[in-house]
């Protein structure tokens, strides 16, 4: 599987060769990006089973997927990654990059797919409750929405 991450700011494409890809300001990092926003170690990302999957090290200015700032997410294809100041396109795949980069991955909540699942059973299946088909995780991947603070 052919990974890449497509700058947003147009400098050379980075090929994601390795399985486990570590990044930060660090100079043993397999991805380096040298700039103070940066954690010296910031996120890991693995290549397994035709996915990337992204794992943030606790760094002090995140990790976002889609403008969602993240501890742990499934990257896919034409996603917008950013760590830290720095925005990436992920491209996943043996072909060149798509033409269409604004076509994203929907993000929906536990509720949202169960209604997708039992609609798209067939009439004959009898329907389970929401909660047999989606668990719904107690430490969420996702931070909660930042809240104004009060002056």
């Amino acid at each position: 599987m052919r990974a890449q991450l497509v700058p947003g700011d147009g400098s050379a494409t980075i090929e994601i060769i390795k399985d486990m890809t570590l990044v930060g300001r660090k100079e043993d990092c397999d991805l380096r990006l040298p700039h103070k926003s940066v954690s010296k170690l910031h996120c890991v990302i693995v290549k397994t089973d035709g996915l990337l999957l992204l794992r943030d090290l606790g760094s002090t200015n995140g990790t976002r997927v889609n403008g969602q700032r993240v501890r742990r997410a499934a990257l896919l294809p034409n996603d917008l990654l950013s760590i830290a100041s720095f925005k990436f396109r992920v491209h996943l795949g043996p072909d060149a990059i798509p033409a269409d980069a604004e076509v994203r991955t929907q993000q929906l909540d536990a509720h949202e797919l169960a209604h997708l699942l039992r609609q798209s059973r067939p009439p004959e299946e009898p329907a389970a409750p929401p909660e047999e088909l989606v668990e719904i995780n107690p430490l969420p991947d996702v931070y909660p929405p930042e809240e104004a603070s009060e002056a």
